[in-house]
């Protein structure tokens, strides 16, 4: 990775590509220290500590921590994927849609970002109206509640997730890499050096030791080594194709294979599987904590996100939301008509039926493997803090999703910066 950074930046049109990504990342990074006005900055800060196991504190790791400071960049860039993941679903339920996305082309690819970008502004919309009215329902707020405030405050967090996804635009057209990506990549790593502060904190106050921090540094390690092997990892279906004659010309007659990648899927099925999970903690913060005793708080701990109930619940939805989310992304059938229709057929399955069969097959046990890899990173973390006092202590939370997302940003980064190498050198030999 250091190499191909360091060849990139000695070719002069790479050097201004990345040096525009990180403006635009300075950029957001700014945006996310300037708060909207009329908010209690203090009481809000308080506010969320108790909510730091909710998915409002998912929205926060997300965020670079701006969702706990109200700043124009609080709702980050959660409406654009809500709303990206909203788009794909209906283009498998709406006929019109999915014509448009297979048969439009160029055209249509426009036409469904188009679509995707108004959505994003309606769901922006609509989690800032949620935003002010947590606020204001909490007292959260320095001045009245009158209708000015509010049109003020909900206005700027949705002006800024509409800026935040036409800065991800800019990276993707002039940078380097996916801009959603990238910011998506910035607001996560931006808490680093606070979790690092607060480990060496705790160190040194005795409340984790030696031993204790050699061991995590280790898991976090192995956790890393996990995923940069899995997300390469990919299962090579062999497909050979028929030779056919054409006038004077043989076509046809070469092998190749199939690609199926172990996790396909990607981060969503953690982000579905947390969103749900945390859904009763979520609720249960907004009332008032039970007696201690009581069976409401009981039921209050089974279901806290740091139980073994919760992580158990957590796995299953991942496993879940693995398959459920590679059914859209892979379609079988659809795959093995193209095939027949190519010439190509996988050999010892006749083409059709039996072959769609064998695909699906591969494509159901290729997912476990990859929902139990995805159960594997998520939980873990989990699991070790229910029963390691030290890893409760140690201040920091190596969250699954968090480092899944960081090491797939930047392998994806590498890959676009040493593809636009190679078109480079390409252009060089032919001119």
């Amino acid at each position: 990775m250091i190499e191909t950074l360091r060849n990139a930046w000695k070719i002069d049109e790479l050097r201004k590509k990345i040096l525009f990504t990180l403006f635009i990342v300075l950029l957001y990074r700014f945006g996310n220290a300037i708060p909207v006005p009329y908010v209690d900055l203090t009481k809000l800060g308080s506010y969320f500590d108790q909510l730091k196991n909710t998915v409002l504190g998912l929205y926060n790791v997300m965020s670079g921590g701006a969702f706990s400071q109200a700043t124009i960049f609080a709702l980050s860039i959660q409406p654009y994927i809500n709303a990206s993941i909203i788009i794909q679903l209906l283009t498998i339920a709406i006929p019109a849609l999915e014509r448009l996305q297979k048969e439009g082309g160029e055209e249509g690819s426009k036409k469904i970002a188009s679509i995707t970008r108004y959505t994003t502004v309606g769901i922006g919309l609509l989690q800032g109206l949620g935003y002010y009215a947590l606020i204001r329902n909490n007292s959260l707020l320095v001045s009245g509640t009158g209708i000015w405030e509010a049109i003020v405050v909900i206005l700027t967090f949705t002006a800024g997730s509409a800026l935040i996804m036409w800065l991800g635009e800019q990276i993707s057209e002039f940078g380097i890499g996916n801009g959603i990506s990238i910011i998506l990549f910035a607001s996560i790593v931006a808490r680093f050096p606070n979790g690092a502060i607060q480990l060496v904190t705790n160190v040194s106050t005795g409340a984790l030791s030696v031993f204790g921090l050699i061991g995590m540094l280790l898991g976090a390690l192995a956790i890393i080594v996990l995923i940069v092997f899995v997300t390469d990892a990919e299962r090579r279906i062999p497909v050979q194709y028929s030779k056919r004659v054409v006038g004077r010309k043989m076509y046809g007659g070469q092998s190749t294979h199939l690609p199926m990648k172990v996790n396909m899927t990607g981060v969503l099925p953690i982000i579905f599987a947390q969103s749900i999970a945390s859904l009763p903690a979520t609720v249960a913060a907004f009332f008032p904590t039970p007696a201690e005793g009581s069976f409401w708080n009981s039921l209050l701990r089974a279901i806290d996100t740091t139980s073994i109930l919760y992580a158990l619940l957590y796995l299953l939805l991942i496993i879940f939301f693995s398959y459920f989310y590679s059914t859209i992304q892979f379609n079988p059938v659809e795959i093995a008509n193209n095939l027949r229709k190519n010439g190509g057929f996988i050999p010892g399955f006749r083409p059709g039926k039996p072959t769609s069969e064998y695909i699906q097959k591969s494509l159901n046990k290729i997912t476990l493997f990859g929902a139990i890899y995805l159960g594997i990173v998520a939980v873990v973390p989990i699991v070790i803090s229910v029963f390691s006092e030290t890893a409760r202590n140690s201040g920091i939370s190596l969250g699954g999703t968090s480092i899944i997302i960081v090491i797939g940003v930047a392998l994806e980064t590498v890959r676009a910066l040493e593809s636009q190498m190679i078109m480079r050198n390409y252009k060089g030999f032919l001119d």
